[in-house]
């Protein structure tokens, strides 16, 4: 969750553990209930890292980097639509039809937002910032991580502009703590 270095190095290393994570959701036989397992737990670093990236890096984004508010934007609307099927895929067993069809499709939207992030957005906010902020911001993110909901709730919304309206992570209930206390719904 917590991995040290600057913002970029920090959110980078989410990407590979969420890499990791879908690779091990493909490696196990389809219907298996270590897939659904690994689901929660991949449900889990997402929202925890998207959290943490509305509260801190877009804000910068929208701060330092020329053009900012409309790659924040764009990155917001990624992260809606990876919420929609975190909530789709929520509560389904992975023997459920559409379970497989689910990961597949979160594993091509957060694969296309990695790779803007990593390719457009971080060199132009490392263009934009001194290594002191990225250093801050990294602190900030790790900080984020540690408070963050995990898992994605139905009733929040999704869309500009009421999803920058409510405060980040309001709509978001403790996925966590219903794992570790066997509560479900």
């Amino acid at each position: 969750m917590g991995h040290g270095g600057n913002v970029i190095v920090e959110l980078t290393t989410d990407h590979r553990e969420v890499d990791s994570l879908f690779a091990q959701i493909e490696a196990q036989p389809v219907g298996a209930k270590q897939r659904r397992e690994l689901a929660d737990d991949l449900t889990v670093e997402l929202v925890r890292h998207s959290v943490a990236e509305e509260e801190y890096l877009y804000p910068a984004v929208r701060r330092y980097v020329d053009g900012g508010d409309d790659l924040a934007d764009k990155e917001l609307e990624d992260h809606a639509g990876v919420e929609r099927l975190l909530r789709d895929l929520e509560g389904r067993e992975a023997d459920d039809d559409q379970f497989n069809h689910l990961i597949a499709k979160l594993k091509l939207e957060v694969s296309a937002h990695v790779r803007d992030e990593e390719n457009r957005l971080f060199p132009l906010l490392e263009a934009a910032c001194t290594p002191e902020t990225l250093d801050d911001l990294g602190d900030k993110i790790r900080k984020a991580k540690k408070t963050a909901p995990t898992r994605p709730h139905p009733s929040a919304p999704t869309t500009p502009p009421a999803n920058k309206i409510v405060a980040t992570g309001t709509g978001l209930v403790d996925r966590a703590r219903d794992l570790l206390t066997g509560r479900h719904h």
